[in-house]
């Protein structure tokens, strides 16, 4: 569970740093918030490399204490640069869910549209397994983070062409449906977490599975697919769902 920060700025904080106006001023349309200073930015960068890190390997349940002595900063500089822990995951993983975005589009690119369906489901399942940290934030939503968000809307836009061309070329099951896919991030992950020292290749079977599952050669009737609002419900079971209200806390 994401406990929420315990802790706040205080006058004589560790790691303080200063940000620097930008030149000039803010003019018409241009952002009003000030360009970090040097030392600002590379404390910035060296968080993030420390958060991704041990996201990775520990999750996202990582005491923030631990984030930043990682890092080389005192606490109050992470909660400086990062106010909750949702922005400091965010930032962490804004890559992350770039190459996301992206694998999308290249499977797209594969002229037969069965392969490049079951080649993405492959390689999204291997990018939660690489990454524990990931494996959750694939079942998270960060709406302050307009990027962030911006990457997982082109992300779900191509997964749907995706799923059209497939079922068209007679390869995907006809009552395949877009929440299918949240469920298998959803478990996927518990995979992941579940067998990640044990059997860190469980995974790659879990998959092969559900490739099958989704075949239109397996084609027996289902039970009626989960709504969006359930499928909120069940996330906000599982991931305490004021994840972007949170403070950073370990």
């Amino acid at each position: 569970m994401l406990a929420p920060m315990t802790s706040a700025d205080g006058p004589g904080a560790a790691g303080t740093e200063t940000a620097c106006p930008e030149a000039g001023g803010a003019g018409p349309g241009t952002s009003a918030r000030p360009a970090l200073r040097v030392d600002a930015e590379r404390n910035r960068q060296r968080l993030l490399a420390a958060a991704r890190e041990m996201f990775a390997e520990r999750g996202l349940d990582v005491p923030i204490e631990d984030i930043a002595r990682h890092a080389g900063v005192g606490v109050a500089t992470l909660y400086r640069r990062f106010p909750t822990r949702a922005d400091l995951i965010a930032g962490a993983f804004e890559a992350k869910m770039t190459a996301y975005a992206d694998a999308g589009a290249q499977a797209l690119a594969n002229p037969d549209p069965w392969a490049g369906f079951c080649g993405y489901i492959e390689r999204v399942c291997a990018m939660q397994a690489d990454d524990r940290g990931f494996a959750t934030v694939l079942c998270m939503s960060f709406p302050a983070d307009r990027q962030f968000e911006a990457e997982r809307d082109r992300a779900y836009a191509s997964f749907l062409e995706l799923v059209r061309r497939a079922r068209a070329a007679g390869g995907l099951r006809d009552d395949f449906v877009a929440e299918d896919l949240v469920i298998l991030l959803m478990a996927n992950a518990g995979v992941v977490a579940g067998t990640a020292d044990a059997a860190p290749d469980a995974w790659r079977r879990f998959a092969a599975y559900m490739i099958q599952a989704f075949s239109a050669r397996s084609a027996s009737p289902l039970p009626p697919p989960p709504s969006y609002a359930a499928i909120d419900h069940a996330l906000h079971h599982l991931y305490r769902s004021g994840i972007r209200d949170q403070r950073c806390g370990g």
